[in-house]
């Protein structure tokens, strides 16, 4: 057995089954060995950041992690952006890279590269095998790595002649460390903290947005009175009809500090204490209140339900409500991002996955599908834009079984459009909506907040051309079914209320471009 067959049969026997992949020359032999195995499945990708935005997709809905292979130094920075995705979700998640065979990296030769530089910087365990015989004990340490909590990125680098070299075999897969315990005294200090009748909150984030722990959070502000925030980009949030309402925390730092006005408390469970997304002049980073005392719950790493649930027994018993299930009416007229939001919300399925990178346009959806049927939410975690597609792949090979609609901007989807060949090929049952508002208008949002107002021309002009995606429209209809999916263009509400329906309906994968005004800046043309 060579050092890529020990690989591939220690990750099948750690529950590593699925593999998102761009592989060139030096991973040749990492191909051959998943081709000798039936029991693996190898989705390829046309750009790497579609491979591991998707590994961050699967791995968020499985909650084990699906690997990708990416080639040397140069596709690894390919994948960079939505790897930094997948660390600020804690996603699980096996990264291999191939690399020089090690008697060529001296030479230099023009792929070269600092590969372990690079993937230190997205991944919390980064080893490089030095040893065919020690290939299958890295895989199994890789996986082990990527399942620690509360999950992250682990990148083996495998050098060419390592995978093709004698001598390797298999290793068994290595325990797994369970979630931090929580100390008595620190649940007693937060009950006392919320028992105190000063204004409180709870802050969840991580694991902390899934069903089990929204319940036992829930109990504890019916007991308490505190409100029940969660981040403002949970990585997997669990909603709709008979779950606990959980209200985000506001994107813009003064809707942030506005929820969070006059709080005492605040109480942090798989959350970190809660910064602006960017600086703005004369303004704080830290969001809380500066006379607010900030409780740590669980760490991201702990065990946040098992806390809740403690803290929820320290506590008089109080009912929790949770929403009857509650649709908006069809829209009609102007299709604009409310009325694709009221159609998303009158249409879902239950059990849908819906990944959002929607941005500007998406402002109205959590309150349309708040009475929706149970489904996730899975959202844009690090910023970095071009997540959204990718993450709906992964997602959709997860739970096969359940329907997935993404939510996305344009802006955002030029990056990675490349997913929509991968879903065609595999046939994936993912409903895609482009919010076709031709500008980047997040950007235009920000110009207004940060840039006094222009007094030339040539700012004026720059502005248009650096945020403005017209001259020529993107047609996102004809650049989807050019790698195979269906697709068509909504004009108005009800246009966009039938297609959406229509591609619900069916098996496989859609595209509906949602010619939409953007919210802020120029008005878009007809």
């Amino acid at each position: 057995m060579n050092g890529a067959e020990a690989v591939v049969a220690t990750l099948r026997a750690c529950g590593v089954e699925v593999y998102f992949a761009n592989p060139g020359t030096s991973e040749m032999h990492l191909v051959a060995a998943l081709d000798e195995d039936p029991a693996v499945r190898a989705v390829p990708c046309l750009f790497e950041g579609v491979a591991t935005g998707a590994a961050d997709g699967y791995g968020r809905m499985a909650g084990r992690p699906a690997a990708t292979l990416l080639h040397l130094g140069p596709g690894l920075g390919n994948g960079l952006a939505n790897l930094h995705n997948a660390r600020r979700a804690a996603t699980p998640l096996v990264n291999l890279v191939g690399d020089h065979a090690t008697h060529h990296k001296p030479l230099d030769a023009p792929l070269e590269s600092d590969i372990d530089a690079l993937a230190r910087t997205v991944s919390g365990w980064v080893r490089r095998c030095d040893n065919p015989t020690a290939a299958g004990a890295d895989a199994a340490a890789a996986v082990a790595a990527a399942m620690a909590p509360p999950g992250q990125v682990a990148t083996l680098i495998l050098p060419a002649d390592i995978s093709w070299s004698p001598g390797a075999f298999p290793a068994p897969p290595l325990p797994l460390r369970p979630p931090a315990p929580l100390p008595d005294d620190t649940t007693t200090a937060v009950a006392a903290a919320l028992r105190s009748g000063e204004p409180a909150a709870i802050l969840l984030g991580g694991p902390a947005t899934r069903a089990p722990a929204l319940r036992a959070a829930a109990r504890v502000a019916a007991a308490t009175g505190a409100r029940l925030l969660c981040e403002t980009f949970p990585a997997r949030l669990e909603r709709g009809a008979g779950l606990p309402p959980v209200e985000r925390l506001g994107y813009l730092p003064e809707s942030a500090r506005a929820q969070l006005h006059g709080l005492r408390h605040l109480v942090l469970v798989g959350a970190r204490s809660p910064v602006s997304f960017f600086a703005y002049p004369d303004a704080p980073g830290l969001l809380a209140p500066r006379d607010c005392h900030i409780h740590s719950l669980a760490a991201p790493h702990d065990d946040a339900v098992d806390a809740l649930r403690h803290l929820a027994a320290l506590l008089p018993a109080a009912p929790a409500t949770t929403p009857a299930q509650a649709r908006p009416e069809m829209p009609t007229g102007e299709l604009t991002g409310e009325t694709v939001a009221a159609a998303v919300g009158a249409l879902l399925p239950e059990g849908t996955i819906v990944v959002d990178e929607a941005n500007t346009s998406g402002l109205w959806l959590p309150a349309a599908t708040a009475g929706a049927p149970p489904h996730d939410w899975l959202t844009l975690t690090g910023g970095a834009i071009g997540q959204g597609l990718p993450l709906a792949v992964g997602a959709a090979i997860a739970c096969p079984d359940r329907p997935v609609v993404c939510l996305e901007s344009d802006g955002s989807a030029m990056y990675t459009l490349q997913a929509l060949w991968t879903m065609a090929r595999e046939g994936l049952d993912i409903t895609v909506v482009v919010y076709a508002n031709r500008s980047y208008s997040v950007l235009e949002m920000e110009y207004e907040r940060l840039v006094p107002a222009a007094d030339g021309p040539s700012r004026r002009q720059a502005r248009r051309d650096l945020l403005d995606l017209s001259r020529p429209d993107l047609d996102f209809a004809v650049l989807a079914r050019g790698m195979g999916v269906p697709a068509s263009r909504a004009a108005t509400a009800e246009d966009f209320t039938a297609q959406l329906a229509k591609a619900l309906d069916e098996p496989g994968p859609h595209l509906i471009e949602a010619c939409v005004p953007p919210l802020f800046g120029r008005q878009r043309a007809s």
